[in-house]
């Protein structure tokens, strides 16, 4: 099967940086007209050097909370490509604490960045999908939706919040053949976690979690993405898909390593 994005136009927040400044340069290896909004011009100055021999793109200072900002970023993609194919709601923060000593700005601060500035994003691309009778908005999550972590609360009911919206959202634009669907990554080491970074053992601790012991690249999430962002994936939507590595997929999964390191049927529990 093959996978053709050439031409397409796609919007990525947070594309300056991190997972989503990885995800701008794959989509823009396929062949895609790349639009990296972020917030630090430093980044996408960066950027834009990495991409000099790509297909033509545009970096974007905007800020996903501002709404005046993302309208002028669809009118810049508007104008410069006539056509705006994808959009991916990259854009997020954390915020870190229990729950009793969160403070609330950081519990707005993660809401109005994980949550609302998909809605935003989303709402000021559908004019442009509706008009073309077609799009893809595909919409960061995490497994967080899935099982939140302690001292986690606001960025887990932010991304549990993400999954279900765009849920809705789907059913809204059906009948303009415009897809909606969420990835939910698991461990996927970057500047933020340090995972690859940590003691042996808290690495391994981690691990055990996964059916497939590895840590989660953004190659995953780039292969998961374009196929979302592409014509085969036309009849999928609505949808909260799992890209962990089978996170907890049985309750125990180093119980299978085990076996398989022992062959002895006794150390299955």
């Amino acid at each position: 099967m093959l996978i053709d994005l050439t031409g397409h136009v796609a919007v990525v927040t947070g594309g300056g940086r991190g997972i989503g400044r990885d995800l701008v340069l794959r989509l823009a290896a396929e062949g895609v007209h790349t639009v990296a909004v972020d917030l630090d011009p430093v980044t996408l100055e960066s950027l834009s050097v990495e991409l000099a021999d790509s297909p033509h793109s545009l970096q974007l200072v905007g800020d996903v909370t501002d709404s005046s900002d993302l309208a002028r970023v669809v009118e810049q993609v508007e104008a410069e490509f006539g056509r705006l194919d994808v959009l991916v709601n990259n854009a997020g923060i954390g915020a870190t604490a229990p729950t009793d000593l969160l403070d609330e700005a950081a519990w707005r601060r993660c809401l109005d960045v994980n949550l609302t500035g998909v809605f935003l994003a989303s709402r000021a691309v559908i004019p442009v999908m509706k008009r073309q009778n077609r799009g893809r908005i595909i919409n960061a999550a995490s497994f967080a939706a899935i099982i939140p972590s302690v001292a986690h609360a606001a960025y887990g009911a932010t991304k549990a919040g993400v999954a279900h919206f765009g849920r809705a959202l789907a059913g809204e634009l059906g009948p303009w053949n415009i897809t909606v669907n969420a990835y939910a990554p698991g461990m996927v080491p970057t500047a933020l976690n340090h995972f690859t970074e940590r003691a042996p053992e808290e690495q391994a601790r981690l691990l055990s979690t996964l059916t497939l012991r590895r840590w989660g690249s953004t190659t995953d999430i780039a292969d998961l993405l374009c196929f979302l962002a592409s014509d085969q994936a036309s009849y999928i939507t609505g949808q909260l898909i799992d890209v962990s590595g089978g996170k907890f997929a049985t309750q125990i999964p180093a119980v299978a390593y085990e076996y398989a390191a022992s062959g002895d049927p006794a150390d299955i529990v």
